[in-house]
Protein backbone atom coordinates (compact mmCIF):
# COMPACT_ATOMS: atom_id res chain seq x y z
CA UNK A 1 0.00 0.00 0.00
CA UNK A 2 1.62 3.28 -1.23
CA UNK A 3 4.71 3.50 -3.31
CA UNK A 4 6.02 6.86 -2.70
CA UNK A 5 7.43 6.73 0.59
CA UNK A 6 10.98 4.79 0.03
CA UNK A 7 14.44 6.33 -0.37
CA UNK A 8 14.81 4.82 -4.14
CA UNK A 9 11.11 6.63 -5.17
CA UNK A 10 11.93 9.92 -3.70
CA UNK A 11 15.52 10.34 -4.85
CA UNK A 12 14.33 9.17 -8.76
CA UNK A 13 11.12 11.73 -8.57
CA UNK A 14 13.77 14.64 -7.64
CA UNK A 15 15.92 13.46 -10.52
CA UNK A 16 13.22 13.54 -13.03
CA UNK A 17 11.41 16.99 -12.35
CA UNK A 18 15.02 18.23 -11.06
CA UNK A 19 14.00 19.69 -8.25
CA UNK A 20 15.65 21.96 -6.31
CA UNK A 21 15.43 21.88 -2.32
CA UNK A 22 14.66 25.50 -0.80
CA UNK A 23 16.39 25.68 2.63
CA UNK A 24 14.27 28.53 2.92
CA UNK A 25 11.13 26.86 3.34
CA UNK A 26 12.66 24.25 5.10
CA UNK A 27 12.00 21.16 3.16
CA UNK A 28 12.59 17.65 4.44
CA UNK A 29 10.85 14.81 2.38
CA UNK A 30 9.92 11.40 4.33
CA UNK A 31 11.66 8.43 3.14
CA UNK A 32 9.93 5.87 5.51
CA UNK A 33 6.75 4.02 4.68
CA UNK A 34 6.55 2.44 8.59
CA UNK A 35 6.74 6.45 9.94
CA UNK A 36 3.94 7.54 7.10
CA UNK A 37 1.51 4.77 8.25
CA UNK A 38 2.23 5.22 11.85
CA UNK A 39 1.45 9.15 11.52
CA UNK A 40 -2.11 7.79 9.67
CA UNK A 41 -2.94 5.41 12.35
CA UNK A 42 -2.26 8.37 15.13
CA UNK A 43 -5.03 10.13 13.55
CA UNK A 44 -7.34 7.15 14.06
CA UNK A 45 -8.87 7.89 9.95
CA UNK A 46 -11.81 6.60 8.75
CA UNK A 47 -13.86 6.84 5.81
CA UNK A 48 -16.04 9.35 6.73
CA UNK A 49 -13.06 11.65 7.54
CA UNK A 50 -11.93 14.78 5.88
CA UNK A 51 -8.34 15.84 6.42
CA UNK A 52 -6.21 18.72 5.45
CA UNK A 53 -2.73 18.34 5.18
CA UNK A 54 -0.11 20.95 5.42
CA UNK A 55 2.98 21.12 3.40
CA UNK A 56 2.66 17.86 1.16
CA UNK A 57 6.05 18.25 -0.49
CA UNK A 58 5.83 15.30 -3.23
CA UNK A 59 3.18 13.41 -1.32
CA UNK A 60 4.40 10.71 0.26
CA UNK A 61 2.12 11.72 3.45
CA UNK A 62 -0.38 12.26 0.79
CA UNK A 63 -0.63 9.50 -0.83
CA UNK A 64 -1.30 7.17 2.97
CA UNK A 65 -3.71 9.40 3.89
CA UNK A 66 -5.86 8.47 0.48
CA UNK A 67 -5.73 5.44 1.88
CA UNK A 68 -7.30 5.84 4.87
CA UNK A 69 -9.59 8.97 5.16
CA UNK A 70 -12.30 10.10 2.74
CA UNK A 71 -10.60 12.94 1.81
CA UNK A 72 -7.22 14.92 1.41
CA UNK A 73 -6.86 18.78 0.96
CA UNK A 74 -3.51 19.23 0.59
CA UNK A 75 -2.50 22.85 1.00
CA UNK A 76 1.62 23.62 -0.49
CA UNK A 77 3.22 26.69 -0.36
CA UNK A 78 5.91 26.02 -3.17
CA UNK A 79 4.62 26.42 -6.67
CA UNK A 80 7.41 24.21 -7.81
CA UNK A 81 5.88 21.49 -6.45
CA UNK A 82 2.04 21.52 -7.58
CA UNK A 83 2.70 19.97 -11.00
CA UNK A 84 4.77 16.74 -9.03
CA UNK A 85 1.64 15.98 -6.66
CA UNK A 86 -0.60 15.99 -9.59
CA UNK A 87 1.53 13.62 -11.36
CA UNK A 88 1.91 11.55 -8.52
CA UNK A 89 -1.35 11.39 -7.00
CA UNK A 90 -3.52 11.23 -10.26
CA UNK A 91 -4.52 7.63 -9.25
CA UNK A 92 -6.66 9.04 -6.26
CA UNK A 93 -9.28 10.70 -6.84
CA UNK A 94 -9.74 11.57 -3.23
CA UNK A 95 -7.12 14.19 -2.96
CA UNK A 96 -7.26 17.74 -3.69
CA UNK A 97 -4.74 20.29 -4.08
CA UNK A 98 -4.25 23.67 -3.28
CA UNK A 99 -1.41 26.20 -3.86
CA UNK A 100 -1.31 29.08 -1.20
CA UNK A 101 0.27 29.68 2.46
CA UNK A 102 -1.52 27.99 4.80
CA UNK A 103 -1.65 31.19 7.67
CA UNK A 104 -3.42 33.11 4.61
CA UNK A 105 -6.22 30.05 4.10
CA UNK A 106 -9.36 29.97 6.08
CA UNK A 107 -9.52 26.04 6.66
CA UNK A 108 -12.93 26.21 7.90
CA UNK A 109 -14.59 28.23 4.36
CA UNK A 110 -12.20 25.97 1.88
CA UNK A 111 -13.63 22.88 4.05
CA UNK A 112 -16.79 23.81 4.00
CA UNK A 113 -16.93 24.93 0.30
CA UNK A 114 -15.42 21.64 -0.24
CA UNK A 115 -18.41 19.62 1.04
CA UNK A 116 -20.82 22.05 -0.41
CA UNK A 117 -19.76 21.36 -3.78
CA UNK A 118 -19.31 17.49 -3.42
CA UNK A 119 -22.87 16.99 -1.05
CA UNK A 120 -21.24 16.30 2.16
CA UNK A 121 -22.55 16.82 5.57
CA UNK A 122 -21.09 19.76 7.91
CA UNK A 123 -18.51 18.64 10.72
CA UNK A 124 -15.34 18.97 12.13
CA UNK A 125 -11.90 17.85 10.29
CA UNK A 126 -8.60 16.79 10.94
CA UNK A 127 -5.15 17.94 10.15
CA UNK A 128 -2.38 15.99 9.34
CA UNK A 129 1.13 17.39 8.28
CA UNK A 130 4.81 16.88 8.29
CA UNK A 131 5.68 20.50 9.20
CA UNK A 132 8.54 22.42 8.03
CA UNK A 133 10.54 23.06 11.76
CA UNK A 134 10.83 27.07 11.17
CA UNK A 135 7.10 27.72 10.47
CA UNK A 136 5.84 24.89 13.02
CA UNK A 137 4.85 27.54 16.12
CA UNK A 138 3.46 29.96 14.01
CA UNK A 139 1.17 27.28 12.24
CA UNK A 140 0.10 25.57 15.52
CA UNK A 141 -1.18 28.80 17.42
CA UNK A 142 -2.93 30.10 14.04
CA UNK A 143 -4.71 26.65 14.02
CA UNK A 144 -5.79 26.35 16.95
CA UNK A 145 -6.20 30.74 17.77
CA UNK A 146 -8.26 31.03 14.93
CA UNK A 147 -10.69 28.49 16.38
CA UNK A 148 -11.26 26.72 13.38
CA UNK A 149 -13.61 23.56 13.63
CA UNK A 150 -10.62 20.67 13.71
CA UNK A 151 -11.39 17.96 16.19
CA UNK A 152 -7.49 16.93 16.26
CA UNK A 153 -3.95 17.69 14.76
CA UNK A 154 -1.32 15.10 14.06
CA UNK A 155 1.90 16.66 12.87
CA UNK A 156 5.53 16.01 12.85
CA UNK A 157 7.76 18.60 13.96
CA UNK A 158 11.30 19.20 15.89
CA UNK A 159 11.73 16.87 18.53
CA UNK A 160 12.73 19.50 21.00
CA UNK A 161 9.66 21.73 20.32
CA UNK A 162 7.56 18.56 20.63
CA UNK A 163 8.38 17.99 24.14
CA UNK A 164 8.05 21.96 25.15
CA UNK A 165 4.39 20.92 24.17
CA UNK A 166 4.20 17.66 26.14
CA UNK A 167 6.50 19.14 28.81
CA UNK A 168 4.88 19.78 32.45
CA UNK A 169 5.24 22.48 34.93
CA UNK A 170 8.54 22.17 37.36
CA UNK A 171 10.31 20.61 33.58
CA UNK A 172 13.27 22.44 31.94
CA UNK A 173 11.44 22.08 28.76
CA UNK A 174 8.36 23.76 30.44
CA UNK A 175 7.31 27.31 28.97
CA UNK A 176 4.80 29.67 27.10
CA UNK A 177 4.03 27.71 24.14
CA UNK A 178 3.43 24.58 26.70
CA UNK A 179 0.57 26.28 28.36
CA UNK A 180 -0.45 28.03 25.06
CA UNK A 181 -1.22 24.32 23.56
CA UNK A 182 -3.12 23.58 26.80
CA UNK A 183 -5.38 25.84 27.34
CA UNK A 184 -6.69 25.07 23.24
CA UNK A 185 -6.40 21.34 23.42
CA UNK A 186 -5.11 17.94 24.84
CA UNK A 187 -1.42 17.33 23.80
CA UNK A 188 0.61 13.87 23.43
CA UNK A 189 3.50 12.89 22.41
CA UNK A 190 3.46 9.79 20.20
CA UNK A 191 6.78 8.77 19.40
CA UNK A 192 10.15 9.61 18.14
CA UNK A 193 11.43 10.08 14.45
CA UNK A 194 15.26 10.27 13.49
CA UNK A 195 16.32 12.60 11.20
CA UNK A 196 17.67 9.62 8.89
CA UNK A 197 14.06 8.98 7.51
CA UNK A 198 13.86 12.03 5.55
CA UNK A 199 15.73 13.67 2.22
CA UNK A 200 17.65 15.71 2.87
CA UNK A 201 18.66 14.82 6.23
CA UNK A 202 17.68 17.69 8.76
CA UNK A 203 20.14 18.41 12.00
CA UNK A 204 17.73 17.36 14.53
CA UNK A 205 15.69 14.77 15.13
CA UNK A 206 11.87 14.71 15.12
CA UNK A 207 8.41 13.68 17.13
CA UNK A 208 5.16 12.67 16.47
CA UNK A 209 2.51 14.93 18.09
CA UNK A 210 -1.18 14.67 18.68
CA UNK A 211 -3.21 17.26 19.73
CA UNK A 212 -6.82 16.94 20.59
CA UNK A 213 -8.94 19.95 20.33
CA UNK A 214 -11.01 20.86 23.29
CA UNK A 215 -14.57 21.91 23.18
CA UNK A 216 -13.83 24.66 26.00
CA UNK A 217 -10.55 25.85 27.45
CA UNK A 218 -10.00 23.61 30.60
CA UNK A 219 -9.72 27.50 32.46
CA UNK A 220 -12.19 30.09 32.59
CA UNK A 221 -10.63 33.17 32.24
CA UNK A 222 -11.79 37.08 32.06
CA UNK A 223 -9.21 38.38 29.43
CA UNK A 224 -7.83 35.82 27.21
CA UNK A 225 -5.29 38.68 25.89
CA UNK A 226 -4.20 39.51 29.37
CA UNK A 227 -3.71 36.08 30.27
CA UNK A 228 -1.02 35.14 27.24
CA UNK A 229 0.19 38.64 28.30
CA UNK A 230 1.03 37.11 32.26
CA UNK A 231 2.43 33.51 30.85
CA UNK A 232 4.83 35.59 28.42
CA UNK A 233 5.71 37.95 30.73
CA UNK A 234 6.53 35.09 33.12
CA UNK A 235 8.80 33.42 31.03
CA UNK A 236 10.41 36.14 29.49
CA UNK A 237 12.99 35.98 32.10
CA UNK A 238 13.28 32.30 32.65
CA UNK A 239 16.01 32.47 36.29
CA UNK A 240 14.15 35.87 37.22
CA UNK A 241 10.91 35.36 40.13
CA UNK A 242 7.71 35.84 39.14
CA UNK A 243 7.30 39.44 41.03
CA UNK A 244 10.42 40.85 38.88
CA UNK A 245 9.80 39.02 36.01
CA UNK A 246 6.14 40.62 35.89
CA UNK A 247 7.05 43.61 37.23
CA UNK A 248 9.39 44.12 33.95
CA UNK A 249 7.01 42.54 31.68
CA UNK A 250 3.59 44.16 32.54
CA UNK A 251 5.24 47.43 33.60
CA UNK A 252 3.21 47.37 37.18
CA UNK A 253 4.08 48.66 40.17
CA UNK A 254 5.94 46.01 42.45
CA UNK A 255 3.15 46.24 45.57
CA UNK A 256 0.36 45.54 42.78
CA UNK A 257 2.09 42.49 41.35
CA UNK A 258 3.00 41.20 45.19
CA UNK A 259 -0.67 42.00 45.96
CA UNK A 260 -2.36 40.16 42.95
CA UNK A 261 0.23 37.01 43.47
CA UNK A 262 -0.54 37.11 47.60
CA UNK A 263 -4.64 37.04 46.79
CA UNK A 264 -4.09 33.63 44.65
CA UNK A 265 -1.95 32.18 47.39
CA UNK A 266 1.60 32.27 44.65
CA UNK A 267 4.84 33.16 46.63
CA UNK A 268 6.17 35.84 44.23
CA UNK A 269 9.44 34.15 44.87
CA UNK A 270 8.67 31.56 42.55
CA UNK A 271 9.17 31.05 38.76
CA UNK A 272 6.88 31.16 35.99
CA UNK A 273 7.88 27.35 34.80
CA UNK A 274 6.31 26.11 38.63
CA UNK A 275 2.87 27.73 37.53
CA UNK A 276 0.01 25.27 36.28
CA UNK A 277 -2.47 26.90 33.62
CA UNK A 278 -4.60 27.00 36.45
CA UNK A 279 -2.61 29.41 38.44
CA UNK A 280 -1.52 31.84 35.44
CA UNK A 281 -5.62 31.53 34.65
CA UNK A 282 -6.11 32.86 38.96
CA UNK A 283 -3.23 35.15 38.66
CA UNK A 284 -4.91 36.76 35.15
CA UNK A 285 -8.38 37.20 36.89
CA UNK A 286 -6.81 38.74 39.76
CA UNK A 287 -4.92 41.34 37.12
CA UNK A 288 -8.17 41.81 35.25
CA UNK A 289 -10.01 43.87 38.33
CA UNK A 290 -6.51 45.20 39.83
CA UNK A 291 -6.03 46.69 36.34
CA UNK A 292 -9.34 48.21 35.61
Amino acid sequence: MGSLASPVVVKNIIEKYGFRFKKALGQNFLIDRNVVTNICKTADLKKSDLVVEIGPGIGTLTEQLAHYAGHVIAVELDKDLIGILEENLRAYGNVTIIQNDILKVNLDKVVGDFRKEHDLAEGPYKVVANLPYYITTPVLMYLMENNFNISEIVVMIQKEVAERIAAQPGSKDYGALSLAVRYYTEPALVMRVPRTVFIPKPEVDSAVIKLKRLSRPPVEVKDEELLFRIIRAAFGQRRKTLLNSLRGGLGCDKEVIKKALTQVGINPERRGETLTLQEFAALSNIFSNLLD
